[in-house]
């Protein structure tokens, strides 16, 4: 995480004072944006569904699929896509469950969690 990562961040959480879609935009821009850090994008995510939960969505998945983001903020992400739009939060744990890369602990809550939203899958 670097200075810059917060002090986006900050900006946004200041602007959603004043105009809630822009800070809405900004948080989306921050929580899909791979160049910042993975906890400073989760809280991106976590502010953009405090907004507008449904438009966390594809926040939350862009976090929950990317490879490079760490595992747990990865599972947090597909977890706070279920809390928003649960019909959603599919691909964002069949991505965490089917990756080998990820540890098994998670792996394993991501593909509970995804029986929890499709028994079928």
């Amino acid at each position: 995480m670097y200075a810059g990562d917060e002090s986006r961040l900050d900006a946004a959480e200041q602007l959603a004072g004043y105009d809630r879609r822009a800070a809405a935009e900004a948080f989306s821009v921050i929580a899909c944006d791979r160049e910042i850090g993975d906890e400073v994008r989760l809280s991106a995510a976590e502010q953009l569904a405090d907004l507008y939960p449904r438009a966390a969505g594809p926040a939350c998945l862009a976090i929950a699929r990317d490879r490079e983001v760490g595992d747990e903020v990865r599972l947090s992400a597909a977890e706070l896509l279920a809390e928003v739009d649960p019909r959603a939060a599919g691909p964002a744990c069949l991505a965490i469950a089917d990756d080998r890369e990820v540890g098994d602990e998670v792996r394993r809550s991501a593909a509970e969690q995804l029986a929890a939203l499709d028994p079928s899958a």
